[in-house]
């Protein structure tokens, strides 16, 4: 299963960019995977933010798996989140995308695209601590699954 991270802009902090790279890494031992920064809008009026989401829907694409960041999604537990990975390589989903929306959030467009919906936690993270977090999980995940000793 490819996985392809999406979210509007680029990661500003240089030490965050560097935690991602170097997850997006592990990961690839595993799996394809590949960021996707689609171009963010630079207002927070709605048609703007209707744009950015147009870019994150185009970049999603039509046959993948959506995941959704969402505050009302499912927090899973590490474990949990190993299990659905399985699962979703079991039923031969060729691509997932793991979809985290801007500060200004996500048009209705992109949240009825959805299939899954997935909470980090109930904190209140950076949308750049998000992506490090959401890349750490599906490494995790993956390490967990292979019986890597990283998830003890």
């Amino acid at each position: 299963m490819r996985i392809r991270f999406i979210w509007p802009g680029k990661t500003k902090d240089e030490r965050l960019r560097s935690l991602i790279d170097e997850y997006t890494i592990r990961l690839s031992r595993f799996t394809k995977c590949e960021v996707v920064e689609v171009r963010e809008s630079r207002t927070r009026e709605a048609a703007a933010v209707n744009k950015e989401s147009s870019r994150i829907l185009e970049a999603i694409g039509d046959s993948n798996l959506a995941v959704l960041l969402d505050l009302n999604g499912r927090e899973l537990s590490s474990q949990e989140l190993a299990s659905q990975v399985q699962r979703w390589e079991n039923d031969a989903v060729k691509e997932m995308a793991l979809v985290i929306g801007g500060p200004d959030g996500l048009s209705p467009e992109v949240q009825s695209r959805a299939d899954v919906r997935w909470r980090l936690t109930r904190m209140t993270l950076t949308h750049e601590m998000a992506r490090v977090l959401a890349a750490e999980q599906l490494y995790r995940a993956y390490a967990i699954n292979r019986g890597l000793p990283y998830q003890k």
